[in-house]
């Protein structure tokens, strides 16, 4: 049966808490050219998720470039944020290399803004893996396009309570067919609401989504565990039906952490997209690991205790009641 996966991985579930709900939490860099040779800077760096401590990552701007006034820090509750001016003389910025130092041991990525005069703004993101950037005129549309399909798998594998509500959803599915089903209507519900709240045509207040986005969980995890007990619910009747309705929940979600990374002003459209593709992309993974694991204990003969079979129901509950307890709290 599909419950053993929680066996397995539910101490992991357990131990996970919003820290690693769905959070991005990453660095900012906002370069703004105020004439041929000066340019304001705006560095936050970021504090870790889990330790509340800023993470060691240096700004390395391009050779030449020095400040023309005394730097100005602010503490933020989320980071530390330094604002400079300064003067990178007659060969300006172009075409020199820009860095920050550190990504890959705090393992974070810093959104890069480019304002140069005469050209269209730029979104760079930098990460472990790029954490160097040479500045040009325009970005490449396809940099701009792997960043955000990146970006949107990390977020939902990095995402427990988005994980866990997949999950609770297949726990509640019975047949290939209804899986699809519900698969797809929670792709097209958190797709529209996504583009939508990203765009600006809708929106809801964040705290209460996330509330709400736990008490989805905790549906469901009720819903699994009136199965066991006989009790044939809407989510095992209609699972796409649900899986549509909370989907729109989700997508207010998945716009929220995107709205803290931001949008390429010149490149709207495309980021949008390459960012939900890589939701779904990250979601697939996750069904398919799933399904995979699924099948593998099919072939394993054994008799598993009741209290066991009926385990992932009230795990999956608990994580949902404590995230619903601990994001209404934070309302006030």
């Amino acid at each position: 049966m599909l419950q053993r996966l929680l066996i397995t991985t539910g101490g992991f579930l357990l131990f996970a808490t919003t820290a690693f709900a769905h959070e991005l939490r990453p660095g900012y860099l906002e370069i703004t050219q105020a004439s041929d040779n000066k340019f304001s800077v705006l560095w936050k760096v970021p504090r870790s998720s889990s330790s509340n401590l800023l993470l060691d990552l240096e700004l390395m701007l391009p050779a030449g470039c020095s400040d023309v006034a005394p730097q100005v820090r602010k503490e933020a509750s989320t980071g530390l944020v330094t604002r400079r001016v300064v003067d990178c003389g007659p060969a300006g910025i172009i075409d020199q290399e820009l860095s920050v130092v550190g990504l890959a041991a705090a393992n974070s990525k810093v959104l890069t803004r480019l304002a140069l005069a005469g050209l269209e703004p730029q979104s760079i993101i930098l990460s472990p893996d790029e954490p160097s950037y040479v500045i040009r005129s325009a970005p490449s549309r396809l940099r701009v396009a792997w960043d955000y399909i990146v970006l949107g798998v990390e977020h939902i594998l990095l995402g427990i309570d988005h994980l866990l509500f997949v999950l609770a959803l297949l726990l509640n599915t019975r047949g290939m067919i209804a899986l699809i089903k519900a698969i797809t209507s929670f792709t097209v519900a958190h797709s529209i609401t996504l583009t939508l709240a990203t765009l600006g045509f809708v929106g809801l207040p964040g705290p209460p989504v996330e509330a709400m986005i736990a008490l989805s969980i905790l549906f469901l995890a009720r819903e699994l565990a009136r199965r066991q007990q006989g009790y044939t619910g809407l989510t095992r009747s209609s699972p796409w039906v649900v899986a549509f309705a909370f989907g729109l929940l989700h997508g207010f979600g998945f716009a929220g952490a995107l709205s803290e990374v931001g949008l390429p002003q010149n490149e709207i459209p495309l980021a949008l997209f390459t960012f939900n593709v890589g939701v779904e992309a990250g979601q697939l993974i996750f069904v398919a690991a799933v399904l995979v694991f699924m099948a593998a204990l099919r072939r394993v003969r054994m008799e598993w205790p009741v209290w066991l079979r009926q385990a992932p129901a009230y795990m999956i509950g608990t994580m949902a009641m404590f995230w619903c307890a601990e994001r209404i709290s934070g309302f006030w």
